[in-house]
């Protein structure tokens, strides 16, 4: 059932390409999510994204009390085509303008701090600016920062006490959350078993004593999704041999169903939308609530707190930890 309360698609004027903005939900500050910019085969697998990913975004927020509603956008650029990047993004900020603070934007994947500056010409709803320009920057390292406290709390409930030094754990992804986290659990003295599709994070692989992984996810003790999403099906599920799954790739599920196979194979994951939400605690605690760093870093690390809530909640009522969660959004939406 189609549940977002706007979806704005238009051929821009500048680039030609297919701009699409997806409300799922405007929330008591209006909606908030990244602008991706990305090759699509088709425009239409844009506007999918777009909606799965403004949706996510709605329960993002809930799920750990922040006012915001779920957004996403989305260019949509051909595979093999030129194009003006800096056009297209001039295209989004003309529509998000023209939204009237309905809906602002921030980095996602295929886009940057510095990309936010183009937009910030056009509208002024916008996050993530460069530090130079007045915001906070990037909120890559905040969401890893949000994740590693997940993973520390998720770890105390599986294993009974949260030491990640010596613990078998496998990250797929790479990118400006992922290498962060793996900095961090190397750092800790995790054993760790990477992968990426761009074989050039095999430096970081190799600085961090880590095993390449080619395909696939082997046994271990943690599973890290840190790249796409999709990455959960019926199909993968039934192969994993891993206890705990945490990471920040957004849509881990192939289809909410999944979240019961992986009860049943007692495989504990905590939804990616609590596990991700260092972001959106971050930004607007520094650049709405004006928190210093330190400040709205330790609002992040309560993550862990909401992690430790859900999976209690989940066995006490013999339900799953993707029912429990949504539990709690729905309530903070109602409040």
């Amino acid at each position: 059932m189609f549940e977002h309360e706007r979806v704005v698609v238009r051929k821009g004027s500048r680039s030609g390409l297919p701009v699409i903005v997806a409300i799922h939900s405007t929330g008591e500050r209006g909606a908030a999510g990244g602008c991706r910019m990305r090759r699509y085969p088709d425009w239409r697998d844009g506007l999918e994204d777009a909606l799965r990913l403004a949706e996510a975004m709605t329960y993002k927020f809930a799920a750990v009390g922040r006012p915001y509603g779920g957004g996403k956008s989305v260019i949509a650029a051909p595979e093999g085509v030129e194009f003006d990047r800096r056009a297209a993004l001039e295209d989004l900020a003309d529509l998000i303008e023209e939204l009237g603070g309905a809906y602002s934007t921030a980095p996602d994947v295929g886009t940057t701090p510095e990309d936010m500056v183009i937009i910030k010409g056009i509208t002024d709803h916008v996050y993530c600016l460069p530090e130079e320009h007045g915001g906070a920057g990037s909120s890559s390292r905040p969401t890893a920062i949000g994740v590693y406290a997940a993973l520390k709390a998720a770890a105390r409930h599986v294993f009974g006490d949260d030491t990640l030094a010596g613990r078998r754990i496998v990250i797929i992804g790479l990118g400006s959350v992922g290498g962060p986290l793996a900095e961090s659990l190397a750092a800790e003295g995790a054993q760790l078993l990477v992968g990426d599709v761009d074989e050039g994070k095999r430096a970081l692989a190799d600085r961090l004593g880590a095993t390449w992984v080619e395909e696939g996810v082997p046994p271990a003790d943690i599973f890290v999704p840190a790249a796409v999403g999709g990455v959960l099906s019926p199909e993968s599920v039934a192969k994993l041999e891993v206890p705990l799954v945490v990471g920040p790739a957004n849509n881990q599920l192939t289809e909410p169903s999944v979240a019961d196979l992986l009860a049943e194979r007692g495989i504990v994951w905590v939804p990616d939308f609590v596990a991700s939400a260092g972001g959106v605690i971050y930004v607007p605690a520094r650049e709405v609530e004006g928190l210093d760093h330190e400040a709205a870093l330790a609002e992040v690390r309560r993550i862990g707190d909401s992690v430790t809530r859900i999976l209690q909640t989940a066995d006490r009522e013999g339900v799953t930890p993707l029912e429990a969660a949504m539990a709690v959004a729905r309530a903070n939406m109602r409040g």
